[in-house]
């Protein structure tokens, strides 16, 4: 008898909703969203319906091929799909439109920590839309940006039809060195790479694209984007673990899935699932281990985990990697300052500056060249009982020309939404900073406007003559250490808090820590398009709410070069 995938799939979204498979909040919202569908009428606003043959169909091909990694590869036994894979399988090739009969989903993005058979569950996806996805002249790939890497679904694949004599039979494929393809039907399995192919001319049936978190650029994944256009139900296959950069395309796809989840967005051709730890976790428990590995005790060896784990526990190093690679938790790098988890924790979209008008506050402002970020930050201090608390509200300018030919896609809407003030042209406006500080001085009367001398000698001279009291913050090491590391006990004890500002969000995830012998430590960045202005001008007006004594005295560092954060 025939094994009911559909039926395996959706047993797995109820026992995940009813807790007894664990799970983290994303991938019970994704199953809450296939439930939910399933059960909605079709209508002008969803015009889809389930196709349990359909779905059943593609989980039934992937069980036909072979394993050709491991014990299972050495024992000739086939794929055997667990219930989560069935989820994800039928799901995404289940839904078609109720008209045209074309599938819903165009992009799946998949999340999970490694050692979970990502490289199994895509192989199959390759071979499945070359030859039974019944498209004339298919184009698939498994892309990214080195021939290595995308050979690593290619290779797999090959494997599986060159091991599975019936399938070649039926499906009438044949592999080569570079590629698999299926005469009759004109159609070609591929790998792809922007460093030994030409992406121009693509007509993309199918692209997968394995650890899109490693992609520094977008690259390949434009290209793939826009290369599907032409195709009638072409599919985008991504499949991941966290990484460190969250200025970059995987993170973007990421944010935008979780969107989607919380029904923020309505996008209808986009599936997503992230398997990883629920804020809060204890990242060294073996229930949240069990939350990332879908495939915990199948693939995922625990006891290899508790090993990884100790190893973490003992060697800050290997941390990182630990929650990047086996939890896929997104981190910072590795001397990264902050715990974003955490900071994230202590946004409250509801808080206004207004609310603080005539309690004490201080400003730090960044600023840059004129073709660069400038970043003010308003800090306001309350003094409770658990001591006292912090409250930052920033703004950061940007020219539109900059946003508008900026690689980082946050930036248009960033600055729709306001957190972004842009003016004109292809330079930062100083005059509309200006406009800011002075309409704060007259608010909030800020105790002092804290700046950097190097950059700032044109609106110093402004803004002392409107009687603004302006307080210069060399960066140095000895004059940022001791904020920087305020604020991160601050962060970690739960006393700043901010209104979930997104620019200073990435930025604080963009900063790193520059120590030096006696463990000063000065905030810097690691990659030269991150920014961290935001950060610094946060630093700053810390650094001056702090002070409330004497200058402190000079310092050798102070001879020395400033290190670089612009």
């Amino acid at each position: 008898m025939a094994r009911d995938y559909v039926s395996t799939g959706t047993n797995y979204a109820k026992r995940v909703l009813s807790g007894k498979v664990p799970a983290c909040e994303w991938v019970r919202k994704a199953c809450r969203r296939q439930l939910d569908d399933l059960a909605r009428p079709a209508g002008p606003r969803f015009p889809y319906r389930f196709d349990r043959k359909a779905a059943n169909r593609i989980c039934s091909f992937v069980e036909g091929l072979p394993h050709i990694k491991g014990e299972w590869a050495r024992r000739g036994e086939k794929i055997h799909l667990e219930p989560w894979q069935c989820f994800i399988y039928t799901t995404v090739f289940g839904w078609v439109h109720r008209d045209t009969g074309l599938r819903r989903f165009r992009v799946a993005y998949i999340e999970c920590a490694r050692k979970n058979s990502k490289s199994t569950m895509s192989a199959p996806v390759g071979i499945y839309m070359t030859a039974a996805d019944g498209e004339e002249g298919a184009e698939v790939y498994s892309a990214a940006t080195t021939r290595d890497q995308a050979k690593i679904v290619w290779d797999a694949a090959k494997l599986m039809v060159e091991r599975e004599p019936a399938l070649r039979r039926a499906a009438a494929l044949e592999t080569s060195a570079h590629s698999i393809y299926q005469t009759k039907s004109a159609s070609r399995f591929q790998a792809l790479s922007a460093e030994g192919n030409s992406l121009d001319g693509l007509n993309i049936h199918c692209a997968i694209v394995d650890e899109l978190h490693a992609h520094r650029t977008r690259k390949v994944y434009d290209v793939l984007e826009t290369a599907k256009a032409a195709r009638r139900q072409p599919l985008l296959w991504l499949i991941t673990t966290a990484g460190s950069d969250r200025s970059g395309i995987c993170y973007e796809q990421r944010s935008y899935v979780t969107k989607i989840l919380e029904a923020v967005v309505d996008d209808p051709s986009v599936f997503g699932i992230i398997y990883t730890a629920d804020e809060g976790d204890d990242w060294k428990a073996d229930s949240t281990w069990r939350k990332a590995n879908p495939n915990y005790g199948i693939s995922v060896d625990p006891d290899e985990l508790r090993r990884l784990c100790h190893k973490a526990q003992k060697m800050p190093s290997a941390m990182s990697n630990f929650l990047t690679k086996h939890l896929s938790i997104w981190v910072n790098a590795d001397l990264g300052l902050f715990d974003l988890n955490q900071w994230h924790a202590l946004a409250n979209s509801a808080l206004e500056p207004g609310e603080f008008a005539g309690e004490p506050c201080w400003i730090g402002l960044d600023l840059a060249p004129r073709r660069d970020f400038s970043s003010r930050v308003i800090l306001f201090r309350r003094d409770l009982d658990d001591g006292a608390h912090y409250y930052a509200f920033a703004k950061h300018f940007l020219s539109e020309g900059e946003v508008e030919e900026s690689d980082n896609p946050s930036y248009p809407g960033w600055a729709a939404d306001g957190w972004i003030r842009t003016n004109p042209g292809n330079t930062t406006s100083y005059d509309d900073i200006e406009e800011d500080l002075l309409e704060l001085q007259a608010e909030y009367t800020p105790r002092e406007v804290a700046y950097d001398p190097a950059t700032a000698k044109e609106i110093l001279d402004h803004m002392q003559a409107e009687g603004v009291t302006m307080v210069e913050i060399r960066p140095t090491v000895l004059n940022f250490s001791e904020a920087t590391k305020k604020l991160d006990g601050l962060i970690a004890d739960g006393r700043i808090h901010h209104n979930g500002d997104p620019v200073l969000s990435w930025m604080l995830s963009n900063t790193v820590g520059h120590y030096d012998r006696k463990d000063n430590v000065y905030p810097v960045k690691e990659r030269r398009e991150n920014r961290i202005d935001g950060v610094i001008a946060l630093i700053m007006a810390l650094a001056r709410s702090m002070a409330g004594a004497p200058e402190q005295p000079t310092s050798v560092y102070d001879e020395r070069p400033s290190f670089q954060h612009l």
